[in-house]
């Protein structure tokens, strides 16, 4: 007896293979196709509105732009800074930009963990089986980081060109490790001031954003502050080593050059600490209930 025929769909079966999800073999590459595929999506419902997104890029630009502003107009009147010229803190500038607009454009979510935590929303996230440190992070967009990234590659492109660096193979490679640690100490952190809701009965990031602002003292020479504000920025919350420290190891700036070096350490630090505190509040988490 002849074996039934398989009943013809008309789908050519090169476009049904195509149309399968691809298979994603090991935890970390599935963890970063899931984050990958979750946040895509994410960044499609909103670029649905256009004028939004223009309006976001443009006003991200001129916001930075007027720090900018702000520090050529000091630099009119005085040489320098602690021994720091315009365009070695442009750099230092630069890298606080690119960090901040990585960390909104890519993990914004990190923002509404309070809201989802007091709302009860966090329940749906830990039904799926996918990271919930990742689905946080994944579960927004900002699309003003854009802006941040657009304006920080261009004032680091300018800047490296007017400072006096011998440029080699092996300092772009120890530029690009520590630009890239920078911006994973800011990601840190900010999971880590966020994590703060699981412990405050808040629906707004109020603790964190207060956190955040103290960011903003990296954006100039660490060495202008008093020991006490060093040293809040330095160990127990280190945004120098989002730019100052990386930029002082690149420029060879003194001592503070080889304490730079240490920034990936800091960087998994940091990570390591975000995440950890995240799960600990995840094991005190309380649905809202009725």
């Amino acid at each position: 007896m002849a074996e039934p025929r398989p009943a013809r769909t008309g789908i050519p079966p090169s476009a049904a293979v195509a149309d399968r999800p691809a298979v994603v073999r090991g935890p970390v590459r599935r963890a970063l196709w899931l984050y990958r595929r979750s946040l895509g999506a994410k960044i499609r419902s909103v670029m649905e509105y256009e004028a939004d997104f223009w309006i976001l890029m443009l006003a991200a630009v001129l916001t930075q732009g007027v720090g900018l502003v702000f520090l050529w107009t000091v630099f009119r009147r005085i040489p320098d800074i602690n021994g720091w010229g315009f365009w070695e803190i442009v750099i230092v500038y630069a890298m606080v930009y690119l960090a901040e607009g990585v960390g909104s454009l890519f993990f914004e979510g990190t923002w509404r963990l309070a809201w989802l935590v007091n709302q009860g929303e966090l329940d749906r996230v830990l039904l799926r089986p996918f990271s919930p440190v990742l689905q946080v992070m994944s579960i927004d967009v900002g699309l003003n980081g854009l802006g941040n990234i657009t304006m920080g590659i261009a004032l680091l492109v300018a800047a490296v060109q007017q400072v006096d660096v011998a440029w080699s193979v092996g300092k772009v490679v120890l530029a690009l490790v520590l630009l890239l640690s920078g911006i994973a100490v800011k990601i840190g952190l900010n999971l880590a001031s966020n994590a703060s809701a699981f412990w405050i009965n808040a629906p707004f990031s109020t603790f964190a954003f207060s956190l955040h602002s103290l960011g903003e003292l990296a954006r100039f020479p660490i060495t202008i502050y008093a020991l006490g504000i060093r040293a809040v920025i330095t160990f127990v919350l280190p945004f120098a080593f989002v730019s100052f420290f990386p930029a002082a190891a690149v420029l060879g700036h003194g001592t503070s050059a080889w304490v730079g070096l240490l920034t990936p350490l800091v960087a998994a630090y940091c990570v390591g600490m975000g995440i950890w505190l995240f799960r600990r509040g995840l094991r005190r988490y309380e649905s809202a209930g009725a």
